[in-house]
């Protein structure tokens, strides 16, 4: 049974853990309207900090577990739906003034945000900063409208449709790669100022004037806006249709092919130095060539014609060596490439391989193979040509033998596939008579200029060895005669 003494330690200790919870029921801060380090919040991949200085009071009010949260307004300033935006390290924050910084989501996009602080022991809200304009520019660079084309018209009475080129041209960067964006179009009414005209994607235009279009980030600064374009309301007569080149003009044909455009129309038709191109009927028109190209536009009630002289930076040459050149062996050709490059390299290849040190346009050819040879400039526009020739070993038609052979295997692999005679029967061959005869009699060669090269055609065998017959008669008129034999 507890003695009196141990009952008064137990009611002692329980007074005591009753005023320390109660005082810790009881424990408040209050912590002051956040000042913002900031004036409006624009931000983008290369920048999304921003800091914030609050008080509160008292400091030994604070528990060792607390945290320091900021909390994100929507862009009305209501805190209903608030959104975390930073939040402190346990214990980490334990002097006033503190200062936080911290990140907008890439959602912000308005002019009337709001921030707050919260602490969590003792919890503790503090007022809502003033209003700050915040916006996330996931694209902040110029972009095209148009593709790039400076210039559109329309019927008197009809419209022209402008819009955001996805992707464009070249490296445009498209805004409507971003789907939560909005833009804003203007038109100018001076080189230095606009109106704005409307939102949206696109513009149907009514009315003369030039117009382009930026992206809404509010009062937020911005390099997130397009080319100019000039629309002309057509009368009477024919508009004029501008034409431009997306790798520019002159154009670097080792970049690929650049791509022609043209005003919107409802048809069209290109030309290439006057000759109506067949099948290009597109608002765009892909080539890698030079001339003066040209383009007719219909618009409905009236038309617009336009063309550019476009000039191809590619460099002009040539080898002297056919696709396939036979040689014999221990024989060598020399093959000269020809060209206007600037500070032109030349590089030589067989079979795939690099030839060592053949670095000049001209090459001594020894070897039996496939060759390459490539010729690149490389002053302003890089490009490359490529040269492709195989050489062979040179057949002997007419080779020294002595006797006269009476088996030959045409099956194409090079060896005794023709009848071959000796010399004596091919030179001055004009007063020699080659007379070969089927087995029937009839007479399948007869001249007086034998090449070695019988049988030319196939023979359509029908047995397995087919005999045939010959008769030479020489300017003297001796005569050779024998037999044949075909081994299929």
């Amino acid at each position: 049974m507890p003695t009196p003494t141990n009952i008064r330690r137990i009611i002692l200790s329980f007074c005591l853990f009753a005023i320390l919870t109660q005082t810790e029921f009881n424990a408040q801060i209050v912590i002051g309207t956040p000042n913002l380090g900031f004036s409006q919040a624009c931000a983008n991949e290369d920048f999304n900090t921003f800091s914030t200085t609050f008080i509160f009071s008292p400091e030994t009010g604070l528990y060792p577990t607390n945290q320091f949260s900021i909390e994100l307004s929507d862009s009305d300033g209501d805190f209903s739906n608030a959104e975390v935006i930073y939040t402190s390290s346990p214990g980490s924050v334990t002097v006033s003034p503190a200062t936080l910084q911290f990140a907008i989501p890439e959602t912000a996009a308005g002019e009337n945000y709001k921030i707050r602080i919260k602490s969590s022991a003792p919890v503790a809200t503090s007022s809502g900063s003033i209003s700050f304009s915040a916006y996330y520019k996931p694209q902040d660079a110029p972009f095209t409208i148009n593709n790039l084309v400076s210039t559109g018209a329309f019927c008197s009475g009809g419209s022209y449709l402008l819009s955001i080129d996805n992707p464009g041209t070249g490296n445009n960067d498209s805004p409507l790669l971003y789907p939560n964006l909005n833009f804003k179009w203007y038109r100018e009414t001076s080189p230095t100022t606009s109106e704005f005209v409307a939102d949206g994607n696109t513009l149907e235009v009514t009315s003369n004037g030039t117009y382009f279009v930026e992206t809404d980030y509010g009062s937020c600064t911005s390099d997130s806006f397009s080319n100019r374009v000039t629309i002309t309301e057509v009368v009477s007569g024919e508009a004029n249709a501008t034409i431009v080149s997306s790798l520019g003009n002159p154009y670097c044909p080792g970049e690929g092919t650049t791509t022609l455009s043209t005003m919107v129309g409802l048809s069209y038709q290109w030309y290439k130095d006057g000759v109506l191109i067949d099948g290009a009927t597109s608002q765009m028109y892909n080539t890698n060539e030079s001339g003066i190209f040209a383009v007719q536009v219909d618009l409905g009630d009236c038309s617009a014609y336009g063309t550019i002289d476009l000039v191809s930076e590619l460099f002009d040459s040539s080898i002297d060596v056919a696709e396939e050149v036979d040689i014999s062996e221990g024989d060598f050709i020399i093959v000269n490439i020809t060209d206007n490059a600037q500070n032109p390299e030349y590089a030589w290849y067989l079979d795939g391989n690099l030839i060592p040190d053949a670095t000049e346009p001209s090459f001594q050819v020894e070897e039996f193979g496939d060759y390459t040879a490539t010729i690149t400039e490389n002053s302003g526009c890089s490009v490359t040509i490529e040269y492709y020739f195989t050489v062979v070993e040179s057949l002997n038609l007419f080779p020294d033998i002595d006797n006269i052979p009476n088996v030959i295997s045409p099956n194409g692999d090079g060896i005794n596939d023709t009848w071959i005679i000796p010399q004596d029967y091919v030179q001055d061959s004009s007063n020699t008579e080659v007379v070969i005869m089927n087995n029937k009699g009839k007479i399948v060669l007869k001249t007086n200029a034998y090449q070695n090269n019988w049988p030319q055609n196939e023979l359509n065998l029908n047995s397995v060895n087919q005999v045939y017959y010959y008769v030479i008669t020489t300017e003297d008129n001796k005569t050779k005669k024998g037999s044949i034999t075909v081994v299929k």
